[in-house]
């Protein structure tokens, strides 16, 4: 059913994110399906890391970790942003789009008062790709 499987991951947050990925895992599992790990990564210095070398670093070393702990194989794939804050949803998007999944799998958090104003970026994801948008809470 699923050949391709993408799990965007903002390593800010990294302990929000088991849940979804294990979802995806299991569901790599299940289809046999290829596991893909996306962060989006700023240009300049962060609070996560100070090069995009040690954003992709990090997200490997995830990716590494994951494959290990849930016995499917992630890829890592950095996206690289001006201001993710802004096109994370764009980035996103492209990068799901490059990699050719059919089905993203996407943790969220609770929903508050910005989501009535805003949509959040699993909302603006599955309102806007052509692909299935699993969103796991």
């Amino acid at each position: 059913m699923y050949t391709k499987i993408m799990v965007p991951v903002d390593l800010r947050h990294i302990d929000k994110m088991s849940k979804a990925l294990r979802v995806a895992a299991d569901l790599a599992k299940l289809y046999n399906a290829e596991a893909h790990i996306v962060g989006v990564g700023h240009n300049l210095p962060s609070q996560v890391a100070r090069t995009p070398a040690e954003f992709a670093e990090k997200l490997a070393a995830l990716a590494a970790e994951t494959s290990e702990a849930n016995g499917v194989h992630f890829a890592p794939h950095v996206e690289t942003s001006h201001d993710p804050a802004v096109d994370l949803d764009t980035v996103l998007k492209r990068a799901a789009d490059a990699i050719g999944v059919d089905l993203i799998v996407m943790a969220s958090h609770l929903p508050g008062a910005a989501e009535h104003i805003f949509s959040s970026n699993a909302g603006y994801l599955a309102s806007h790709v052509a692909i299935s948008v699993m969103i796991v809470r």
